[in-house]
């Protein structure tokens, strides 16, 4: 029946949204029908309770009685024409529905007219949700991402709702539908650019609206509450405030702190809203609450506060109860010292801590300590001097003291070195104020953040352990030395401090500074206890700062003491070069030309003071000032190997040449094609939960005539880009370098619409050298950080060095970028970190880049090519020129053009030899073959004879001669032979046959003889 109740109660709603009263009466004709049939009891004023419809399109709606719940009643008044959609009610009225009228709320009560205010956060409001996720696809699976961030959330902290503090996505979310035109306003806290606060919104088809166009959320200082207005407009509006921590080492991020959601447009308020526990409203019509004094507290809805029995019972601003006041103990009151009086005496004085929660009339209380205790002041801190009187007023201009003599007057020929050492406290100095806060209460508003503790200075007590104890000090601006006043040095001045920590929790130190009141960033942090140690922050730029030290001891929101014995401890603070400052010494100064008046002059930039003239001298070729001192010649510095002075010497830079000799040759190297800024983007990289990043690094190389062109800087600021364009000085997430460094989360990392860059920082502030060696100044390269090159061209190490101190790096950061020759990759070539650390380096400190390229090459000799001489074709010769294979080398010496050269086929003395000798060997050949013929017949006829005179005896007597033959030759002369002929040994051999040897004798004789 009830089920059939409703139902008939939103089918009359949508009647009369659509405009159709007689349907309407039919609806309610029906429901009073159906509550007749089932006898119900009449229904009374206090049973239901008046809305409207829906507006229809024309702009109207209706007024209907709707039943209050678990209430079953008939007889319900009739649906009346409501006001126009549009009608809304002043700030301090509503609406009251029974007479469509606008009336005062109530004493104890409050109203916004037009709007809704959410300003408890004991829990969370009804309408707001949390979602929580975990953005980061690219490392394990969905669901260990989704259950690792189920315990994320938004969290209610009384006055305000805090976010989450880890790298999960969590959206606080509110769905409001405005009848008009509106807008929201809240005020945050935004300190950790580690976390992403964006605040946008959506309408119901879940697309941004264009008034979030700008939707990150800027940073605000330590301590101070921002605000954010965006207007709305009419229709269904989804507020988003959504975060996402960036965890890239240990420490936890900051969370987002959000309080006094202000709603304006919702049309009408048909109630009004009752104070909150701790305020009151004590007129009709009130359009907010006022928070209930100290010592008084109230209930919800309260017309005036009651006051709390101050013997027994305290209470804080804005209290909903009284608490019974506990027995005083040691962490109740602390101690100071007073001003010295005129016999240079200080008491010890004890208070109690203010405002006094605790009772000594209890038993086990402590009481306050005797004060008056009478000690000596401690002297004036240098630059003052008390003059005999009980306060040390600042030394005169152009005079110096240490504290402890009188002023006087600096030497001819010096000026005063001003600045501000601090080392003594005794009381605040007057550049100094120290103060209280806290993000949720106002317990120590008005307390003292530090006292004075005669050697030092130490946190106070403060109203509660979550307080930030603030110590500040404001210097106008920075001024070096007269002498120096025209140089363009990298630092204009420094402050340097010496403190300590004691923690037994998660204390904090946090050291801030503020440049033109525009900003305030945290410098540096150091947690828990720490040691006594000195820290040094380098001032780059003449401009009005304001240097906090704030000292947390826990980061929780409660509003205890228990912690309050730990402290941070400043023993001294010094400050060179400041514009208003005070000298405890004097300096060398350069004097005019003319000492008409002894004044100190300025040197013009890169000159030092000579020590015999006192005049400005400048500094010679390939050095650098000193920004210490000036003061002779040893204040210029030589440049490092490979690098040449800046025109006013006040740093070194490198040209991009770089020389080298080597085994009796000289390799010159060219990097002017390197000179542009190269990028590199190492990783990906993942954080303990599995978020993405990457490690993005710029480097300006060389040249640029010493300029910094390696840029830096984070998306998600405190500033817009418009602002960081026209004021980049300023922006204190710009920065320019030789090389620096960047963290960049992918837009497909978190869910974000682009790329992130973050935690931007300078590696490389100062050029030391460039050179073949693997060390200098301290700064080597280990031999296994890259592979070594496969050539035998030597690498060229560039050295700079970061001048930023960090609490790792004691000696600020080193740079080497390491150039390797490798013809294989033109232009631009390749930049790489070592493999073993992605992130470019393996301590922190050092950081390793190779860039290989083959404009890394040295430049071209003679002795990287050689010629190649062709054949001599139709009496020309041609000489080639190629180069040396593999080619290590780039530009220098062309390689020469192709040489043609006149020539002879044969030589003419060649000519005549070969033909001499062609002859000689023709008439060699006939010769040999004439004397082997004649030889052969010889040997012929020989044999012929002997065999005729050994076959038959001759009858006549002995003869003078043989006869001869007609045509035979008649030798005179008798030839004794017992050797074979030459021909004759050959046929022998050749027959391998033995024969007698004869001895014959050739006989002369006239007559023929027949044989």
């Amino acid at each position: 029946m009830r089920r059939m109740r409703m139902r008939m109660m939103r089918m009359r709603r949508a009647g009369a949204e659509r405009g159709y009263p007689g349907r309407a009466w039919l609806y309610c004709w029906l429901l009073g029908w159906q509550a007749a049939a089932l006898q119900l009891p009449p229904c009374e004023e206090t049973d239901y309770h008046f809305e409207y419809t829906e507006c229809d399109s024309s702009g109207s709606r209706w007024r209907v009685a709707v039943p209050n719940p678990s209430v079953e009643c008939s007889g319900l008044p009739d649906p009346v024409k409501g006001k126009e959609c549009t009608f809304s009610c002043a700030s301090g009225e509503y609406l009251e529905m029974k007479n469509q009228v606008c009336s005062k709320c109530a004493e104890g009560t409050y109203s916004l007219g037009s709007g809704i205010k959410f300003d408890e956060w004991d829990e969370l409001p009804a309408g707001f949700s949390n979602v929580a996720t975990f953005m980061d696809t690219a490392v394990g699976s969905a669901e260990n991402k989704a259950d690792s961030c189920n315990n994320s959330s938004w969290t209610p902290r009384g006055n305000y709702i805090e976010s989450n503090r880890d790298d999960c996505t969590v959206s606080l979310i509110y769905a409001v539908h405005l009848k008009k035109s509106g807008s929201v306003f809240f005020e945050y806290q935004y300190i950790d650019n580690n976390i992403f606060f964006e605040f946008f919104i959506q309408n119901d088809q879940c697309k941004e609206m264009e008034s979030t166009a700008d939707k990150w959320v800027k940073l605000t200082d330590n301590g101070e509450w921002g605000s954010h207005s965006v207007t709305l407009k009419s229709g269904s509006n989804i507020l988003y405030w959504r975060t996402t921590g960036i965890l890239m080492g240990s420490k936890v991020v900051k969370p987002v702190l959000v309080k006094n959601i202000t709603i304006e447009g919702v049309a009408y308020t048909s109630e009004c809203f009752a104070c909150k526990p701790g305020t009151f409203s004590d007129k009709p019509g009130s359009s907010g609450c006022q928070v209930c004094p100290r010592n008084t507290y109230s209930e919800k809805g309260a017309k005036e506060c009651t006051k709390c029995k101050e013997e027994m019972y305290y209470a804080d601003e804005g209290s909903s109860v009284c608490i019974e006041r506990p027995p005083c103990t040691n962490k109740d009151f602390f101690q100071i010292h007073t001003p010295c009086d005129k016999e240079g005496k200080t008491q010890i004085m004890y208070k109690w801590i203010e405002p006094k929660i605790c009772r000594e009339d209890v038993p086990d209380a402590l009481t306050l300590p005797p004060s008056g205790e009478r000690k000596d002041c401690p002297p004036c801190n240098p630059g003052f001097y008390n003059n005999a009187s009980s306060s040390c007023t600042p030394c005169p201009p152009g005079t110096f003291s240490d504290g402890t003599q009188e002023c006087k007057a600096c030497p001819a020929g010096t000026e005063p070195a001003l600045g501000f050492e601090y080392k003594w406290w005794n009381i605040l100095p007057g550049n100094m104020k120290t103060s209280c806060f806290n993000v949720g209460n106002s317990k120590c508003d008005g307390m003292n953040g530090w006292e004075v503790a005669g050697d030092h200075i130490q946190s106070g007590a403060g109203g509660s352990d979550n307080d930030y104890l603030i110590l500040n000090l404001h210097i106008p601006g920075f001024k070096p030395p007269t002498s120096v006043t025209g140089a363009t040095g990298s630092e204009l001045g420094r402050i340097t401090f010496i403190f300590e920590t004691i923690c037994s929790a998660d204390c904090v130190l946090y050291f801030m500074a503020d440049v033109n009141r525009k900003n305030t960033n945290v410098v540096e942090s150091w947690e828990r206890s720490k040691e006594k140690q000195s820290y040094t922050h380098i001032i780059s730029k003449n401009a009005s700062f304001t240097f906090t030290w704030a000292f947390q001891r826990i980061n929780e929101g409660q509003d205890s003491r228990q912690f309050i014995n730990d402290m941070a401890k400043i023993y001294s603070i010094m400050v060179t070069n400041a514009v208003d400052g005070v000298a405890s010494s004097c300096r060398a100064c350069a004097l005019g030309s003319e000492q008409s008046g002894s004044s100190c002059v300025p040197c013009p930039a890169g000159h030092y003071i000579e020590k015999e003239t006192s005049q400005c001298k400048e500094c010679p070729a390939n050095t650098f000032l000193s920004i210490h001192q000036v003061y002779g010649r040893e204040a210029c510095i030589p440049c490092g190997p490979g690098s040449k002075s800046t025109k006013d010497h006040s740093a070194c830079f490198s040209d991009c040449l770089v020389s080298y000799i080597k085994d009796n040759q000289s390799l010159n190297y060219d990097f002017s094609n390197l000179s542009q800024v190269g990028s590199l983007m190492s990783g990906p990289s993942f954080t303990s939960r599995g978020t993405k990043f990457f490690h993005f690094f710029n480097i300006s190389l060389c040249g640029n005539e010493g300029k910094k062109m390696a840029i830096c800087t984070d998306n998600i600021t405190d500033v817009t880009l418009k602002d960081m364009v026209a004021e980049s000085e300023d922006f204190s997430n710009f920065v320019g370098a030789f090389v620096c460094q960047s963290t960049i989360i992918p837009s497909d990392s978190k869910g974000f619409r682009t790329a992130l860059a973050l935690q931007s920082n300078s590696l490389a502030d100062r050029f030391l050298g460039a050179t073949v060696e693997t060390m200098l100044e301290n700064i080597s390269i280990k031999a296994d950080v890259f592979p070594p090159s496969p050539s035998k061209i030597p690498d060229v190490h560039f050295f700079y060095k970061s001048s930023t101190v960090t609490t790792s790096c004691e000696n600020g950061r080193a740079t080497v970028v390491t150039m390797r020759c490798n013809p294989n990759k033109p232009d631009q070539g390749e930049l790489s970190v070592p493999s073993l650390c992605p992130a470019g380096t393996c301590d922190g400190c050092t950081f390793y880049f190779v860039w290989e390229s083959a404009e890394a090459c040295p430049l071209c000799t003679e002795q990287d090519y050689h010629e190649i001489e062709g054949a001599c074709k139709k009496g020309f010769q041609e000489t080639l020129y190629v180069w040396n294979e593999p080619k290590y080398c780039i530009k220098g010496v062309p390689l020469p053009e192709k040489r043609t050269s006149t020539c002879e086929t044969v030589d003419f003395w060649l000519k005549v030899g070969a033909g001499v000798g062609a002859f000689t060997a023709v008439l060699l050949i006939a010769l040999t073959c004439y004397f082997w013929k004649k030889n052969q017949k010889l040997e012929y006829k020989y044999s012929k004879l002997v065999m005729t005179t050994n076959s038959k005896e001759c009858e006549l007597p002995a003869a003078d001669s043989c006869a001869i033959m007609e045509g035979e030759d008649n030798e005179e002369e008798i030839v004794y032979s017992n050797k074979q002929s030459l021909l004759g040994k050959l046929k022998s051999l050749a027959t391998k046959e033995k024969e007698d040897h004869f001895e014959s004798v050739q006989l002369k004789s006239s007559r023929a003889q027949n044989i």
